[in-house]
C-alpha cells in the first residue's frame, strides 16, 4: 500500500477503541458457569443478537428474546444489558492514536458493527466521538461486517474512494473484508502496535 494515497482512516469501535468482551459480560452475569464458554457464543453469535446490530431489534426485544430462547431470568437478562455497556472501557492509547492521525492532516472515520443503544450509551461517557469526521454503524445501514455492502455504506455516505482509505479493526475477516472493496487496511492489536505500524507505512512521523 501507499500511504501517498492514503486520505481516510477508518477505525472499527469495539476492541480498538473501546473493549468489548463477551466472555467477561457473561462472567460478570452468570458468575463461574459451567455455562459460561458455551453461553458466550450462543448469546453473542446468535441470530438475535445479529439482528439487534442490524438494527431489526431493539434493547428490549432483545432481552425478551434471550429470555425465551436461553431460559434467562428476566434478571439475568437486564444484568445482561448492563454488563454489555458498563464493560467497554476506553483502551490505553487509542484515542490519543485518533488525534495523532488527526493532527497529521488525515480524515478519519469509525465503523463498527453496533446496537442503536450501546452507541447512544458510548456517546454520553466518551468524547472520542467529535473526532470523527463520519461514522456509520452497521444497526444504521443494516448490514454486518464483513459484507460489502457496510464498507461501500460508508463509501458511498462520504463519498470516498476505497484507494484512498486504510481501515482499522481488530478481526482478520473484517480486514480482509475491507480488502475486497479495495481498501488498506491493518489489523489493530494494541494502540502501540498500531502507532507503529502507521509510522512503518509513513502515515504517521516517526519524529516525537
Amino acid at each position: 500500500m501507499s500511504s501517498k494515497s492514503i486520505e481516510n482512516i477508518i477505525f472499527d469501535i469495539g476492541n480498538v477503541i473501546v473493549r468489548w468482551s463477551p466472555g467477561e459480560i457473561i462472567r460478570l452475569t452468570f458468575g463461574d458457569s459451567p455455562r459460561a464458554t458455551s453461553l458466550t457464543k450462543q448469546i453473542f453469535q446468535s441470530t438475535i443478537w445479529q439482528a439487534a446490530n442490524r438494527g431489526e431489534l431493539s434493547e428490549e426485544q432483545v432481552k425478551v428474546a434471550l429470555q425465551k430462547e436461553f431460559g434467562l431470568s428476566s434478571v439475568q437478562a437486564e444484568k445482561l444489558g448492563y454488563y454489555v455497556k458498563h464493560t467497554q472501557l476506553e483502551l490505553y492509547g487509542s484515542v490519543d492514536l485518533i488525534k495523532q492521525v488527526k493532527e497529521s492532516g488525515y480524515k478519519v472515520y469509525a465503523l463498527s458493527d453496533n446496537v442503536h443503544e450501546i452507541v447512544d450509551y458510548l456517546k454520553q461517557q466518551y468524547d472520542f466521538w467529535s473526532l470523527f469526521d463520519g461514522v456509520v454503524i452497521s444497526a444504521d445501514v443494516g448490514f454486518l461486517k464483513p459484507s460489502q455492502e457496510i464498507y461501500l455504506s460508508l463509501l458511498e455516505q462520504y463519498q470516498l474512494n476505497a484507494e484512498s482509505c486504510l481501515f482499522i479493526d481488530d478481526m482478520a475477516y473484517n480486514v480482509e473484508g475491507a480488502q475486497n472493496v479495495g481498501m488498506s487496511a491493518l489489523q489493530f492489536e494494541n494502540a502501540e502496535q498500531c502507532e507503529q505500524d502507521l509510522k512503518r507505512l509513513g502515515i504517521l512521523s516517526d519524529e516525537e
